[in-house]
């Protein structure tokens, strides 16, 4: 075959979700455990962290069945770090019940949502400071789709998580007046999203750059498709095979096998 030039340079690592590695808070996160694993990485001489998808689980938390191919998951912030960034009270989240080798999704999500709620009234308090700007920079910047996010996230809590699919015609069908209404009328949730996907952007882009200082590339992952119960099929139906009352003109998915007795859709 002769000698070719390869695109990446020949090296080894680990693949591993962030929710695997050890925390107090029920799933693992983008804090002390994965400082450490990188640190790991590099005395094991390894150069790839494959990550998997880092997106907001959906039916089953699977993060490919994710309600965002573009936001984070909220339970993947640290609230160590945010203690140390002031946005939340160091005594009150510490007590918790959870094991450190085994995740709870259940119990992690009410936690951490009841810590992230704290976080974000707690951060409405400042002003003007280097974070606030910070912040408002994060969302005029990701606004394509971030708009699109915190409102879907905003009316599916009001709507019990149900699928899009269900909600009110209105809304369903993007009336631009039942959106405005629902922009008005959940500016306070709407506001809550945002800032956790501004949280996680942030720990994720220091983490990411302790991992590069060190040698260590993070490798991530795509879902093969978009999940119809997303934020994505829902602001765009017009790009994707849906009938006119937008239900999929076609569901793909794989027959049974090892993993699955009655396949995936």
């Amino acid at each position: 075959m002769g000698n070719r030039s390869l695109p990446f340079a020949r090296g080894s690592g680990v693949l591993l979700h962030p929710t695997s590695l050890p925390g107090p808070d029920g799933i693992g996160d983008l804090g002390d455990g994965a400082y450490r694993f990188i640190d790991w990485l590099t005395t094991a001489q390894q150069r790839y962290w494959q990550v998997m998808p880092l997106v907001p689980t959906g039916y089953g938390d699977s993060p490919y069945a994710a309600t965002s191919a573009f936001a984070g998951n909220p339970l993947l912030i640290s609230l160590d770090i945010l203690t140390g960034d002031g946005l939340i009270d160091p005594h009150a989240y510490r007590n918790t019940p959870f094991s450190d080798r085994q995740v709870n999704f259940t119990g992690a999500s009410a936690h951490k949502l009841r810590a992230l709620r704290a976080a974000y009234e707690r951060f409405l308090g400042y002003h003007d400071d280097d974070r606030c700007r910070e912040y408002r920079d994060f969302r005029q910047r990701e606004s394509s789709w971030l708009d699109d996010f915190a409102l879907f996230a905003a009316l599916k809590s009001e709507n019990n998580e149900q699928s899009w699919l269900d909600w009110p015609d209105d809304v369903r069908f993007r009336l631009p007046a039942a959106l405005e209404a629902a922009r008005d009328r959940l500016a306070q949730e709407i506001g809550f999203q945002t800032f956790c996907q501004w949280l996680f952007r942030r720990q994720w882009v220091n983490l990411r750059a302790y991992a590069n200082e060190r040698g260590i590339s993070i490798i991530g992952d795509i879902p093969i498709f978009v999940a119809l119960d997303s934020a994505d099929v829902w602001a765009n139906p017009a790009i994707f095979r849906l009938h006119p009352d937008l239900t999929p003109v076609a569901v793909a998915g794989v027959p049974p096998d090892y993993f699955s007795t009655t396949g995936q859709r």
